[in-house]
């Protein structure tokens, strides 16, 4: 038995250690067959798959991806700036909240699950919701979204009436005609991310039927929220309109330091005589009262007018208007005795709630009492609910349905000569600032 272990280990260390040459190429010729086919397969098999899910996603409209991380995290610097996620039990709900822009496409990823509840199109007529131009998608988005972005307030049932065009603009006429069947409607807050030049005798008396229809739907009780304007880097001197009406909240816009965003209109709050006679303003009305963030905000894109994305960011005090108009719907559920159908709506609740904003926005370093440029303040959510004491029942929701708004807007041809267009704002990074 030893000997034979011997011999064994004996023939075993006799084997040679390599292989030939001859032998080893024989080996590499036999399974090259092999791995070209397992990498075929393999590669195949991906092209398969990334086919299937292109095609599943095209038949099924399904959104493959989502925002850049950037859109987030200015998104979350925003929403931390402004305390939104301090009031995170609110989002809106049973508040009726009306966007008069450019339209809003139902088909984006992010607006799927919206309450859409009414929806008219001054412009063409046209029965399904639809958005030529793109600023409407946006100023939405930043209200009601939620998938890759997430909206101030995406709990409100959403009025949306189409009174811009594809050019991004639209006459007097229409618009206060959109302001009136919000108010008919039922809206409890109207948002407004457009201006335009004032009526002659703005402040005093107006013969702009624009600002006639914004006045009647402020004194139904109906919130009206506008953009101060972006001419900040060749200022005017004022605020646009409707934005320079005394009790609407204007609204001016900031960059993600807190600093005044440079486009952002200042108001003249001395009062003048020319080129329109104002009188000065007086407190908690001076222009514009507050301001929201209003520098590369994240937005949605409407489909065909973009860079094919679904999402991208705006710069304009109109992004701070839809962020502040989402903000007072969030006010109105926490506190629904402040509706326009509420134990205290009504005017009187609109002056109350702009005292509020007056004592409560957060002031930059330095600033004591109305900035021209920043307002009273920074957007506060949480301090503007709280100013009002506890939160009501958040399920206990107010709503008697439309109410008529009484005279109704005019419906002036040499209004709208004298003012043709109400400008919107560029959608998203892919357009230049006007």
């Amino acid at each position: 038995m030893d000997h034979e272990s011997e011999l064994v280990s004996h023939t075993l260390t006799e084997q040679p250690s390599e292989i030939s040459d001859q032998e080893e190429g024989s080996l590499f010729q036999d399974a090259l067959p092999w791995v070209i086919g397992a990498v075929t397969t393999l590669v195949v098999f991906l092209s398969i798959l990334i086919i299937g899910l292109w095609a599943w996603a095209q038949i099924e409209d399904v959104q493959l991806g989502g925002p850049a991380s950037s859109l987030l995290s200015w998104e979350d610097q925003y929403r931390d700036m402004t305390g939104i996620e301090e009031v995170s039990e609110f989002d809106g709900s049973g508040v009726e909240l009306c966007i008069v822009d450019t339209g809003i496409d139902v088909s984006h990823p992010d607006l799927r699950d919206i309450d859409l509840v009414s929806w008219n199109d001054f412009v063409s007529g046209i029965e399904s919701p639809y958005d030529d131009e793109g600023h409407g998608t946006a100023m939405a988005g930043i209200i009601v979204a939620e998938g890759g972005l997430t909206g101030v307030s995406p709990g409100v049932s959403l009025m949306v009436a189409k009174a811009i065009g594809s050019d991004g603009s639209g006459t007097d006429s229409v618009i206060a005609e959109a302001v009136d069947w919000c108010v008919d409607e039922g809206a409890e807050v109207i948002s407004l991310s457009l201006g335009g030049a004032q009526g002659i005798g703005s402040g005093l008396f107006t013969t702009d039927a624009l600002e006639q229809s914004v006045e009647e739907a402020i004194q139904d009780g109906v919130f009206v929220v506008a953009a101060a304007g972006n001419d900040g880097d060749d200022d005017d001197g004022d605020v646009e309109s409707p934005g320079s009406v005394e009790d609407v909240i204007c609204v001016g816009g900031i960059t993600r330091t807190g600093a005044t965003w440079s486009g952002s209109s200042q108001g003249d709050n001395d009062g003048r005589l020319w080129p329109n006679p104002i009188l000065p303003r007086q407190d908690p009305d001076k222009k514009p009262e507050l301001v929201a963030p209003g520098h590369e905000v994240p937005v949605l894109m409407a489909s065909g007018v973009g860079n094919g994305v679904w999402w991208g960011w705006s710069s304009g005090t109109s992004a701070a208007t839809a962020w502040v108009s989402g903000s007072i719907a969030i006010l109105l559920q926490a506190h629904p005795e402040l509706q326009r159908g509420g134990a205290q709506g009504g005017e009187d609740a609109i002056e109350e709630v702009k005292s509020v904003i007056m004592e409560n926005s957060q002031m930059k370093e330095g600033q004591d009492g109305h900035d021209d440029h920043y307002g009273y303040g920074l957007l506060s959510v949480k301090s503007l609910i709280d100013s009002f004491g506890n939160a009501s029942d958040a399920g206990t929701v107010v709503n008697n349905g439309p109410l008529k708004s009484e005279g109704g807007g005019l419906d002036k041809e040499d209004q709208a000569a004298r003012r043709m267009t109400a400008r919107v704002p560029p959608v998203s990074s892919t357009k230049a600032k006007v």
